[in-house]
């Protein structure tokens, strides 16, 4: 039986690969969480290089889906070695495992690796991180394929799903300020029209996963580095206009034209999905018709009397 193990499984992108992993059957998933285990979930904590050791001994994994690190840039700008402790420690220590067991690892990053000055980027493109959080990821990618030849990094752009809350993701984050602006006497919500970005929806990319993941199974596992991004430019502007619209409320949006960001962030690093395609894997929702199944789902959730 193949068996998989997808650690950071409680998180946005970790939940979407869970449940996409569920359709085989044949395959044995063991999620992990960093505090709140359960009977289908293992408690660890990815800083720790000896419980990574014996969880990854223990569970003798095929394979193993790295999900957790710490993707928030003004955070890591801040706290630059917590920052490293998640996005570049526990990489190592995962890595280091993992070739231990012969397991193949599938590790994110993120397309802040570049300075998002000349797109589309390809995966041979050389990295230029404006920010702690590039410079984090990107290092954790090194480490990873310099710790094991048996591994992919696969870099996302701007992630948005199914959630538990409107702060899991940048996207659905907006939906408050968008709210509050429709209000009577409220003050237009500031939006940024700067940078553009590429909302890739987690089933979407669960989806891919999962493709790699049988990949692997077959014994013809895919190494190195791919990119997997939705293909709907948009500015954080323009995905607040499109949640006005799902959430059908009149908003009152201020386009800013220049960044307004404490943190710097690239203005356009389209990724190239080009690797990937070319093996046949992929799919892309579109932006409307998944935000509109995220927000029916998660209204529907909240709403009193349901659990």
């Amino acid at each position: 039986m193949f068996k998989v193990a997808v650690i950071g499984a409680s998180g946005l992108l970790g939940r979407a690969v869970v449940r996409e992993l569920a359709a085989e059957t044949a395959w044995q998933v063991v999620p992990t969480a960093f505090r709140h285990g359960g009977p289908q979930q293992a408690v660890l904590d990815v800083r720790d290089a000896q419980a990574v050791s014996a969880f990854v001994e223990r569970e003798a994994p095929d394979a193993i889906v790295l999900a957790a690190a710490e993707r928030r840039p003004d955070v890591c700008e801040h706290d630059p070695a917590a920052a490293r402790a998640l996005n570049v420690d526990a990489v190592r220590s995962i890595a280091a495992a993992a070739r231990r067991r012969g397991a193949w690892v599938l590790s994110i990053s993120t397309d802040y690796v570049f300075d998002g000055t000349r797109p589309p980027y390809r995966i041979e493109d050389a990295p230029n991180p404006l920010n702690a959080y590039g410079h984090s990821k990107l290092e954790g990618e090194r480490v990873l394929l310099e710790t094991s030849d048996n591994a992919l990094v696969l870099r996302l752009p701007l992630l948005y799903g199914p959630i538990v809350g409107w702060h899991e993701s940048a996207v659905r984050s907006l939906v408050p300020a968008i709210v509050a602006s429709a209000q009577p006497g409220a003050q237009a919500a500031p939006m940024d029209a700067w940078a553009t970005r590429y909302p890739t929806f987690t089933p979407d990319v669960a989806f891919v996963i999962r493709e790699l993941l049988l990949r692997c199974a077959d014994g013809e596992p895919v190494r190195g580095i791919a990119q997997w991004s939705g293909d709907e430019p948009m500015t954080k502007s323009d995905i607040a206009g499109r949640l006005a619209q799902a959430l059908g409320v009149e908003a009152r949006l201020l386009a800013q034209p220049t960044p307004t960001d404490a943190t710097p962030r690239p203005r356009d690093c389209h990724l190239d999905s080009s690797r990937l395609e070319a093996l046949g894997m992929g799919r892309r929702t579109s932006f409307d018709a998944a935000i509109r199944a995220v927000l029916d789902a998660f209204t529907n959730r909240a709403a009193p009397g349901n659990a």
